[in-house]
């Protein structure tokens, strides 16, 4: 038999080990370990005031940790101001110079660093990569939201930063822009090669756009990994209340059997794939998403209820059923009128049973 080996991992570029930083009696974060690969798409997702910002500042030198080590190619951060990091910045704001032509602001901090040669070529470079050589004359009133962010994402890389972090830079433009936008981010930082670490409170946009998802919660990561494991696998309640748009039934582990446990619920007992650490008489959460749940299967059904909301989404209506008092969501073609007697088919096999949030 032929002997299979694993992909080498990246090698580690930014590692931070027990970070702590408050705003007086605040803790904004309360003593986090993250490392960042080489050349990885990182994303710290969570709700607002869960300290994904607070991170991204603290790497890029503009906050000061309280407590814990940070270091970029294993070299200490601590006493290197945010200019002299190989860092840079992509904010909100985007924050051009109004004055300014496209051309000036990307070539900005190369002309105030002084003694660079070949600004205009690598401006040109810069604005290649965005696809923006072609307005370097313009001004940014002149330029639409996402041609804006492209210009802030050139001026960003053109002194070649090991590491560029965007703060929420797509969340002022429309549905449609910030699609498009996602398939460009995603292409470039692929062609630059350069690791990228994304903050965002859209789980959608992190997962379009992610190698690697870090939910926060509360100044604590809630979960590291992949997208699809962070979708089907969960940490905790929090993670699975937080990602996508499931139904979360508190119950009771009866047992416990490999990779799979029983939980009793207010449903009824549900065999499903289950958290590690999960035993037998553990309170635990049922985490059930919408594409679980089918109104046509095989044998008995395992749910029957009632309709009680029915949302028109375009192309599907998510539909709620009441279930011995659970409202179980679930995706149809066709709207459901409010009291229409359903029976619904669980995926047991894809559901999960995690533990509940501290």
């Amino acid at each position: 038999m032929e002997k299979r080996t694993e992909p080498a991992a990246s090698p580690l570029l930014l590692a931070m080990r027990g970070i702590v930083k408050t705003f007086g009696r605040s803790v904004a974060v309360d003593g986090i370990d993250l490392d960042v690969p080489e050349r990885a798409f990182l994303t710290l997702l969570g709700p607002s005031g869960c300290g994904k910002t607070t991170v991204l500042r603290m790497i890029a030198g503009f906050e000061t940790p309280n407590a814990g080590e940070m270091r970029l190619d294993n070299t200490p951060l601590a006493d290197v101001p945010p200019e002299r990091r190989p860092v840079n910045t992509v904010f909100q704001s985007y924050a051009l110079f109004p004055h300014l032509t496209v051309n000036d602001n990307v070539a900005f901090s190369l002309k105030l660093r002084g003694g660079v040669a070949d600004i205009a070529v690598r401006v040109r470079r810069a604005l290649d990569a965005v696809h923006m050589a072609d307005f370097g004359q313009r001004y940014p009133h002149q330029l639409s939201g996402g041609q804006q962010q492209r210009v802030a994402v050139a001026r960003s890389i053109i002194a070649e930063p090991r590491l560029l972090l965007l703060d929420e830079p797509l969340s002022a433009l429309d549905r449609k822009m910030r699609g498009h936008l996602q398939i460009e981010l995603k292409a470039l930082q692929r062609r630059l090669g350069i690791a990228f670490v994304y903050v965002t409170h859209d789980q959608e946009e992190a997962f379009a756009l992610s190698d690697i998802v870090v939910v926060m919660n509360k100044g604590r990561i809630a979960q590291k990994a992949d997208p699809q494991t962070i979708y089907n696998r969960p940490a905790d309640s929090f993670v699975a209340d937080f990602i996508g748009n499931s139904t979360l039934v508190e119950g009771r582990v009866l047992e416990r059997r490999g990779d799979a446990a029983t939980i009793e619920t207010a449903l009824g007992a549900i065999t499903a794939p289950a958290a590690e650490g999960l035993a037998a008489g553990d309170a635990a959460m049922l985490v059930i998403r919408p594409e679980l749940l089918s109104t046509r299967g095989e044998g008995e059904a395992t749910f029957t209820g009632s309709v009680s909301n029915c949302v028109f989404q375009g192309e599907r209506s998510m539909i709620q059923a009441e279930v011995a008092g659970v409202p179980l969501r679930f995706a149809a073609e066709t709207p459901y009128a409010v009291g229409t007697p359903v029976a619904l088919w669980l995926d047991a096999s894809r559901s999960f049973i995690t533990r509940i949030a501290a």
